[in-house]
C-alpha cells in the first residue's frame, strides 16, 4: 500500500528494522520479529510495542523508504502485509522511477518528484469512501489493520476507531476499538497474549455509560449475556454517541424496518461515515427540538445575539439554518426560541456595512434583529437565496409581496375560470371536508354568558392575547418560559386548536402541502383494506358519550381522517388508540388540521408507537420505570417488580391519558404534550404515583393497586371547564367519589411541573435509546420462544437443539443483510408477519448453512445437493425458506424413520420439470458452483467469530 510520504529521521531506530534491499534512492526493510527468523522475545516485544502505539507495522511488517545520498532524512512511501506485496511496489519503483531520477540535478528536486508520484498513486487507488473521512491517510492505515486482524468480508465498512482499554475480568488490555457498520471490534496484543473481540450490533442488549470505584468512566456493552467494559477513551462521549448511533441503525435496518427511514447519510451500509453519522444526529436533534418536518436537515449554525423586544435585551444563542427554516435558540437559560419559515421572510437587510448584524423581516410587519454574527454576509446571502428574494438597499414591504401574489391569482383565475368552482363551494357530502372544529358546532360559546366559568375563560383568552401582542402570533412567535406558564394554567377552548397546530409543528406541514389532505380523502374513500375494516369497527367506540360522535357529522369526519392517514402511511395503517386520539383532535381542530396533528403525533412526537409491536410505547414505559426508580424510591422499596406499572401505564402513553381521564381534564394534558412532548406525560405519570404513594404502598396485590388508580382518575376534575354536563365525559370507573377528594387537573399538572419539571428532553431521548435495545432484544427473544414452541410440536429435535438452530438460522439471515439493502431476505422481512415467517433464507445463505449441518460437507457435489433440498422444502416457491421448513427437512434427515428418509431422497431425485422452478433458483453451472463455494468458505468464518 502506498503511503503519504512522512519524514523519518532514523531509518533503523532502536534496531527495529532489518534492511533486505537497497539502492541509491530506496530502501526495502522488514520489521524485526516478523518473517524469517522472527518470533522469540524480540517478536513479542516488537508486537506489543506496535499494538500499543497503533503502528501499521503490526499488520504491515514491510516498508519502503526513500532517501538521497547527501541527506540523512528518510521518507516512508510504502508498506506491505506480505513480502510479495512489497516486492511488487519495489519492482514498480525500479521500472518507472529509477530511470527518471538521473535527470535531476538536486536532491530536493528528486525528493519532490518522488513525493508527487506517490501522492498521485494514492489519489488513483484511493477508495471513494475515504474522501469523506476526516484524515484519509490515517484512515487508510487503520483500515488495513482492521481488515488484517478481523478477516471480515471486504464489504464491511469501517466507520471509526479509538484507542482504549478493554477489561477482561479484572485485567485491562490496552488496544484499539474499531467501529464498523455491522460490528464492534477490539484488538490487543501484549507480550504474546492476543485479545480479539467481534460483536455484531444486532446482538447487543445494553449500551450505556457507567462509572464505579475502579473505572471512573467507561462504556458498558451487554451481549450474549456477557458484560464488556471499555475505558481510558480520550473522547468517551463522542465514542459512545457513535456506538449508540450504529446500534440504533442496525436495529432499525434489521429488526424494525417500519421505523427505518432512507436518510441520505444512512441509505447505503457501505457508505456510512463518522461525519455522516454526526451530521445525521445533529439534524435529528435539530428537528426534534424545533418540531420540524423530517425532510429538514441542519445545514448551518451561527452563534449570535437576538434582540428580544419584550425583554429589551440581547440574548445569546445560535442560529440554525435548514432548507426551509431559520431557527434560533437561546443559550443563556432564558429558554427562548423562535422558528421562522423561509416562506414568511420578506427581506433580509444589513443596518450598515460596518455592523456584523442583519435584520430578517417577516410577514405581519415583524422583524428580528441578529447581531454579532461572525459570517453575517454569507448568512444573509444564504437566506435570500433560499427565500427567492434579492438584496435591496430599500426595505421591502409585505404589502408588495402580497400584492404580487394577489395579481398572480387573478391572472390564473382569468385563464382558468373552472378553478374558481374547485375553490368555492364543492359540496359532495361523501367527501366534503369539515371546515369547523366539532366543539364549535356542538357546543358554541355564548359570548353574553356571564357564568363564572365563562368569565374565567375570557380572562384566559385575554392573557393569551396579551402574550400574542408581546411575543407575536403564528409561526414566528417567540417561545419562552411565560408560554409554558400559560400552558400549565390551561389553554382557552377557542385557542386550543390553533396552539396545538403551532406547538406540534403541524401548521408548517399543512402550509407546505396545500390540497394534500383533500386529495388523500378522494383517493382513500371507498377503498377496502384491513385498516379500513378495523376503522369501521372502532368508529362508534371513540368517545361514544360525546354528542359530536353520536351524529353522522363527527363519525364521518373521524372516518375520513383515519382512512386518509392509513392511505398515506400503510406501514402504520390503523392501530387501536388512534381513534381515541383523533376524536379529541377533531373536537378542537378543523378536519384538515386534525389530520396534520395526527401526522405530527404518529411520525414525530411519538415515534414507533402506532405499529404492530408498539415498540415506542414499550420503550417509553421502560424510561418511565427508570424515572420511578430515580424519583420514587419509597415506592420501589415496596414494589420491587415495576412491570406492574408498565402494564397499567400502557394506556396512559398510547392515549395521552385520554382513556383514563374525563375529556374536560384530558385536554389539559394534551395541551402540555403538544408543547413539551413525551416529557409532559412522564412528569404527569410520576405525579399520579406520587399523589397515591401511601395508598399504593399499603396495597397487598396488583388488583388493589389498579382499583386505587382508577378511583383516583375518576376523582380528577376540571373546575374551570366551560363545557356543559352534556358534553363532559362521565367517569368510566367507580362513580362513588366519597373515598377520594376531587383533584383539579390544573393543580395536578402544576405539581408535576414543580416536582419533576427539571427532567430534560435530552435525558429522555438518551434513556429512550438506551432502553430501545433491551426492548427490541426482549421482543426478539419472545419471538424465538414462540417459534421454538410451535416447531417443537412438529419435529423430534430437542428444545436445546432448536434453540441453537434458530440462532444459526437468524445469524445467517443477518449475514445476507449486512452489506446490501436489496437482500431478498431483508426486503421480505416483516415484523407483522407470523413468527415463523419473519426470518427467511435465500438459496445462497441456505447453501452456506446447509453445508455446516449436513453430513456431506466435503462432498464435491454439495452445491447441487443443497439446490435440490432447497427446491424441495421451498413449498410456496418464493425463493425463500423459513425456519419451520428448514427444521422439518433436518428432522427428516437426522431423526426421521428409514422410510421417510427414502421418501425424502426419492423426492430429491425427481425430474426437474416436476417442480415449478422459479426465477429464484440459479442454473447449476460451473460458475455458480464456484461462487457458492467461495461464499461457503468465507461466511462461516464470520459466523464463528461472531458466536
Amino acid at each position: 500500500m502506498w503511503l503519504k510520504p512522512e519524514e523519518i529521521l532514523l531509518k533503523n531506530a532502536f534496531k527495529l528494522w532489518v534492511t533486505e534491499k537497497d539502492n541509491e534512492y530506496f530502501v526495502l526493510q522488514r520489521r524485526r520479529g516478523y518473517g524469517e527468523g522472527g518470533g522469540g522475545l524480540t517478536g513479542l516485544l516488537v508486537g506489543t510495542l506496535d499494538t500499543v502505539l497503533d503502528s501499521t507495522s503490526k499488520v504491515a511488517p514491510y516498508r519502503i523508504l526513500h532517501h538521497t545520498p547527501d541527506s540523512q532524512v528518510y521518507w516512508s512511501i510504502a508498506c506491505g502485509v506480505t513480502k510479495d506485496e512489497i516486492v511488487q511496489h519495489w519492482d514498480w519503483l525500479q521500472q518507472n522511477i529509477m530511470t527518471t531520477l538521473c535527470v535531476f540535478d538536486s536532491s530536493e528536486d528528486i525528493t519532490s518528484f518522488v513525493q508527487g508520484k506517490i501522492r498521485g498513486l494514492i489519489a488513483e487507488e484511493g477508495k471513494t469512501s475515504l474522501v469523506l473521512e476526516d484524515d484519509p491517510e490515517k484512515f487508510r492505515e487503520a483500515l488495513l489493520r482492521f481488515e488484517k486482524w478481523f478477516e471480515l468480508p471486504p464489504k464491511e465498512k469501517l466507520v471509526t476507531y479509538y484507542s482504549c482499554s478493554y477489561w477482561k475480568g479484572k485485567v485491562p488490555c490496552q488496544g484499539w476499538l474499531y467501529l464498523s457498520t455491522n460490528f464492534l471490534c477490539f484488538y490487543s496484543y501484549l507480550l504474546g497474549a492476543e485479545v480479539k473481540l467481534v460483536i455484531s450490533w444486532d446482538e447487543i442488549w445494553r449500551l450505556e455509560k457507567t462509572s464505579n470505584v475502579i473505572l471512573t468512566e467507561s462504556i458498558h456493552v451487554l451481549a450474549h449475556g456477557e458484560d464488556h467494559y471499555f475505558s481510558m477513551l480520550l473522547h468517551l462521549s463522542e465514542t459512545f454517541v457513535i456506538m449508540e448511533q450504529l446500534a440504533d441503525y442496525s436495529i432499525k435496518r434489521l429488526f424494525d424496518k417500519e421505523a427505518f427511514q432512507r436518510e441520505p447519510a444512512l441509505s447505503d451500509p457501505l457508505q456510512i461515515t463518522k461525519r455522516g453519522l454526526e451530521a445525521h444526529a445533529k439534524s435529528a436533534q435539530f428537528r426534534t427540538f424545533f418540531r420540524l418536518p423530517r425532510e429538514e436537515n441542519l445545514l448551518e449554525v451561527h452563534e449570535s445575539f437576538l434582540w428580544v423586544p419584550f425583554s429589551h435585551f440581547n440574548t445569546l444563542g445560535k442560529i440554525c439554518l435548514s432548507e426551509n427554516y431559520l431557527c434560533f435558540a437561546s443559550q443563556d437559560g432564558s429558554q427562548c426560541h423562535v422558528i421562522i419559515p423561509m416562506r414568511e421572510v420578506v427581506s433580509v437587510e444589513k443596518p450598515d456595512s460596518s455592523s456584523r448584524a442583519l435584520t430578517v423581516c417577516v410577514r405581519g410587519k415583524r422583524a428580528l434583529r441578529f447581531s454579532e454574527v461572525r459570517d453575517y454576509q454569507r448568512l444573509a446571502n444564504t437566506i435570500r437565496s433560499r427565500c427567492g428574494i434579492s438584496a435591496s438597499p430599500q426595505h421591502s414591504t409585505s404589502a408588495e409581496a402580497i400584492r404580487g401574489e394577489c395579481q398572480s391569482l387573478i391572472n390564473h383565475f382569468e385563464d382558468n375560470p373552472e378553478d374558481v368552482t374547485l375553490m368555492v363551494g364543492q359540496k359532495d357530502n361523501s367527501k366534503a371536508v369539515s371546515t369547523e372544529a366539532l366543539m364549535t358546532v356542538f357546543h358554541p360559546q355564548d359570548v353574553e354568558n356571564l357564568d363564572p366559568k365563562m368569565l374565567k375563560e375570557k380572562m384566559k383568552e385575554q392573557s393569551w392575547n396579551i402574550h400574542f401582542s408581546e411575543y407575536g402570533r403564528g409561526t414566528s412567535m417567540f417561545f419562552t418560559r411565560k408560554t409554558r406558564d400559560l400552558i400549565v394554567r390551561g389553554v382557552p377552548e377557542a385557542l386550543r386548536g390553533e396552539l396545538w397546530m403551532l406547538f406540534s409543528g403541524a401548521v408548517n406541514d399543512m402550509a407546505t402541502h396545500p390540497g394534500y389532505y383533500t386529495e388523500l380523502v378522494e383517493q382513500s374513500l371507498g377503498t377496502s383494506t384491513l385498516a379500513t375494516d378495523e376503522i369501521e369497527r372502532d368508529l362508534h367506540r371513540s368517545l361514544p358519550e360525546h354528542p359530536a360522535f353520536q351524529s353522522d357529522t363527527g363519525i364521518s369526519a373521524l372516518r375520513r381522517v383515519l382512512t386518509a392517514y392509513a392511505y398515506r402511511n400503510p406501514k402504520i395503517g390503523y392501530c387501536q388508540a388512534m381513534n381515541i386520539l383523533t376524536s379529541v383532535l377533531l373536537l378542537y381542530a378543523k378536519e384538515e388540521e386534525a389530520f396534520w396533528l395526527l401526522v405530527a403525533v404518529c411520525e414525530r412526537m411519538l415515534p414507533d408507537y402506532f405499529n404492530r409491536r408498539i415498540i415506542g410505547a414499550l420503550v417509553d414505559q421502560a424510561v418511565f420505570e427508570d424515572l420511578i426508580r430515580e424519583n420514587l424510591p419509597q415506592l420501589v422499596e415496596h414494589m420491587t417488580d415495576l412491570s406492574f406499572f408498565s402494564s397499567v401505564s400502557l394506556s396512559w402513553f398510547l392515549t395521552l391519558f385520554i382513556s383514563v381521564l374525563p375529556i374536560e381534564s384530558a385536554v389539559n394534558v394534551v395541551d402540555c404534550f403538544f408543547y413539551d412532548g413525551i416529557k409532559a406525560i412522564l412528569q404527569l405519570g410520576l405525579a399520579v404515583l406520587d399523589y397515591n404513594m401511601e395508598a399504593l404502598i399499603s396495597c397487598h396485590d396488583d388488583a388493589e393497586a389498579v382499583t386505587i388508580l382508577n378511583k383516583f382518575f375518576d376523582s380528577v376534575t376540571n373546575k374551570d371547564s366551560p363545557l356543559p354536563p352534556t358534553v363532559q365525559q362521565a367517569s368510566v370507573g367507580n362513580n362513588d367519589k366519597a373515598s377520594h377528594l376531587n383533584v383539579d387537573i390544573s393543580e395536578l399538572i402544576r405539581e408535576a411541573y414543580e416536582k419533576y419539571g427539571n427532567l430534560r428532553a435530552e435525558e429522555v431521548e438518551s434513556s429512550r435509546k438506551r432502553n430501545k435495545l433491551y426492548v427490541i432484544q426482549t421482543l426478539e427473544d419472545t419471538t424465538k420462544q414462540n417459534v421454538i414452541r410451535v416447531v417443537s410440536q412438529e419435529v423430534r429435535l430437542s428444545a436445546s437443539h432448536l434453540d441453537e438452530l434458530y440462532n444459526l438460522f437468524k445469524r445467517q439471515h443477518f449475514l445476507s443483510c449486512y452489506w446490501t439493502m436489496q437482500s431478498p431476505a431483508l426486503l421480505h422481512h416483516d415484523p407483522s408477519l407470523a413468527y415463523l415467517e419473519q426470518y427467511q433464507l435465500g438459496f445462497q445463505q441456505f447453501t452456506v448453512l446447509f453445508s455446516l449441518l449436513e453430513p456431506w460437507a466435503f462432498c464435491t457435489t454439495k452445491s447441487t445437493l443443497s439446490l435440490w433440498v432447497f427446491r424441495l422444502i421451498d413449498e410456496n416457491q418464493d425463493g425463500l425458506v423459513n425456519f419451520k421448513e428448514f427444521c422439518c427437512a433436518l428432522d427428516t434427515l437426522y431423526s426421521g424413520s428409514f422410510t421417510n428418509k427414502l421418501k425424502f431422497l426419492f423426492k430429491l431425485h425427481l425430474p426437474p420439470g416436476f417442480f415449478a422452478v422459479s426465477r429464484f433458483y440459479p442454473k447449476m453451472s460451473h460458475d455458480s458452483n464456484n461462487t457458492t463455494a467461495a461464499d461457503t468458505q468465507r461466511q462461516p468464518e464470520v459466523k464463528h467469530k461472531v458466536r
